[in-house]
């Protein structure tokens, strides 16, 4: 859970993903258009997998992948984000890390 919570909150929008995932995948997609550059953590390739999957599905996620925070709270899996992003609710939350287009 530690880790979870670090990792979380290194950067301002993070993605807890596996490597073989196509809908982290998709939301990847999603946060790269808007100008997100998200950080991805493919929990898949970290020793810790077991753990980090408990750990999410603790914090509420329906499924342990993909699981998306930002700035370190965690808001959902992929039905969430595309929710929040067909409500219009998603880009004012990430427009702090929207990358300069200028």
């Amino acid at each position: 859970m530690d880790k979870v919570a670090r990792i979380s909150s290194e950067k301002g929008v993070v993605i807890f993903s596996k490597s073989s995932c196509c809908m982290s995948y998709a939301v990847q997609v999603l946060f790269q258009d808007l100008g997100v550059h998200p950080t991805v953590h493919e929990i898949d390739k970290d020793p810790d997998c077991r753990e980090i999957e408990k750990a999410l599905m603790r914090l509420g996620c329906s499924t342990p992948v993909p699981a998306i925070f930002v700035d370190g709270k965690l808001v959902g899996s992929t039905n969430e984000v595309m929710s929040m992003h067909l409500s219009g609710s998603l880009v004012p939350l990430v427009k702090p890390f929207q990358a300069n287009l200028c």
